[in-house]
């Protein structure tokens, strides 16, 4: 476990967490609201990281820059994810939970990832921060799965599950409501199957 510094003018701190060898892919996480406790210390970022590490998979999880109603923290995405293409020779995903899971499907549509898996996203973030056009403009053979709590009443959910259903990415019900008590290994289990098999060669 290392720390790095996403180059790109704001101060975007990471925890790089790497298989004992030479990784076969890279997921930049990105987690929840920083405004309601979101860190890169997401109990539900790390139990993905420790799944993606076992499974041979680096994961770069980050604390974005100073809050900028989204708009910053989007850029902060795209810079990580522009850092791991650099550093690393092998394909990249992105992952997020909550705000975070917007932010990965909208840097996803500017970076074009390898694969994106998100947990919990919310529709729109602002009028021109709205998830369900970016999941609708990334290309088609982009793989996507989206995760989400049947009893979630925190974020708006259904628009992006709705969406990725008509687009014919991989959706997956959790029984549960935002937080996913009790249910991060699983999740993390199964983030990691999904980024190991569409992203290792």
């Amino acid at each position: 476990m290392s720390d790095v510094l996403v180059p790109g003018g704001r101060d975007v701190r990471g925890t790089l967490e790497e298989p004992t060898d030479d990784p076969d892919a890279i997921v930049v996480a990105a987690p929840p609201h920083p405004q309601h406790g979101g860190s890169r210390s997401d109990p539900r970022l790390a139990a993905v990281a420790t799944a993606l590490r076992e499974a041979g998979v680096a994961c770069l999880r980050f604390d974005y820059g100073p809050w900028d109603e989204g708009y910053g923290e989007r850029a902060d995405v795209r810079n990580a994810v522009r850092w791991a293409r650099e550093e690393y020779d092998c394909p990249v995903g992105v992952f997020g939970y909550s705000f975070g899971a917007s932010l990965a499907l909208l840097a996803a549509a500017d970076v074009d990832p390898a694969a994106v898996a998100v947990l919990a996203p919310t529709a729109r973030l602002a009028d021109d921060l709205d998830a369900v056009d970016a999941l609708e403009s990334l290309e088609s053979g982009t793989p996507v799965r989206i995760l989400y709590g049947e009893r979630d009443e925190t974020v708006d959910w259904e628009p992006v599950v709705d969406r990725a259903r008509e687009r014919g990415s991989a959706v997956t019900a959790l029984t549960g409501d935002h937080f996913f008590l009790g249910k991060h290994d699983a999740i993390a289990d199964e983030v990691a199957t999904f980024f190991a098999d569409v992203l290792r060669p």
